[in-house]
């Protein structure tokens, strides 16, 4: 596990946030976003050494954390990252996750291995990152935004694997705003098909959406970026779900 970044030059030290899976197009954009309101970021992602480098080096003050998130022994070092350098902790992001496009009818093309990973990434990666940060979010009254999917709230997703994955995901939103309040709130947003270099090449989907949702585009990291800030921003907001899809789960 490795870390490098730049830190400001600020006598009482920034917020400090920790976005997860953080080199993707959601993640990235949660980074800039973070980093243009004077942010600390603790960058995170998984053998994406490079990308994460660069994107630690072009925020104001962030380092780069690499590790596999299923690993339960990432998510102290990730918070390590962020109390060891900066003294505190305000925000995490658990945005990390995986996805594969499988038919939902072919249950024979589901892999048991794939379950397992799935799970360890989008699920289990999350509760382990948000109970190593709770106590140095406790201290800072801090706050822990879930990125779950629409998949998570509809029959829908690239799998079942996936779908089930967010669908706990969004659970264990609600159920850790309960076990952490009040000194933390935690809530989480559902994107719809955000057009990421993961989705681009989904061209069926990316039509439907573009048919089907009421504003009539696609979403962009940005959407899904903003809407973080929006429950950032929210201090009298726990255990909510903000779906981010243009009003595709009206259609």
């Amino acid at each position: 596990m490795t870390a490098v970044g730049r830190v400001l030059d600020q006598p009482d030290g920034p917020p400090v946030a920790l976005v997860t899976g953080a080199t993707g197009g959601i993640g990235t954009a949660v980074c800039r976003a973070l980093g243009a309101q004077g942010y600390a970021v603790v960058v995170h992602d998984f053998a994406k050494a490079e990308a994460g480098k660069a994107l630690a080096t072009d925020l104001p003050a962030a380092t780069y954390v690499d590790g596999d998130i299923s690993d339960p022994e990432v998510a102290p070092r990730l918070v390590a990252a962020a109390v060891d350098r900066w003294g505190r902790l305000d925000v995490v992001v658990n945005n990390a996750g995986i996805a594969r496009q499988i038919p939902h009818r072919d249950l024979d093309a589901v892999p048991d291995e794939f379950w397992h990973q799935v799970l360890g990434v989008n699920l289990l990666g999350p509760w382990q990152v948000s109970r190593a940060a709770a106590p140095s979010l406790r201290a800072t009254r801090g706050t822990i935004i879930n990125v779950a999917s629409l998949a998570g709230l509809t029959v829908s997703g690239s799998s079942i694997p996936y779908a089930v994955s967010k669908a706990g995901l969004i659970h264990l939103t609600k159920l850790l705003a309960v076990a952490l309040a009040p000194e933390i709130r935690v809530n989480a947003i559902a994107p719809g098909y955000i057009d990421t270099p993961l989705t681009h090449d989904w061209t069926a989907l990316r039509d439907t959406v573009s048919e089907r949702a009421p504003l009539g585009r696609l979403g962009t990291p940005e959407d899904a970026a903003a809407a973080v800030q929006c429950l950032l921003n929210s201090p009298y907001t726990t255990g909510a779900v903000l779906t981010v899809d243009g009003g595709l789960h009206l259609s």
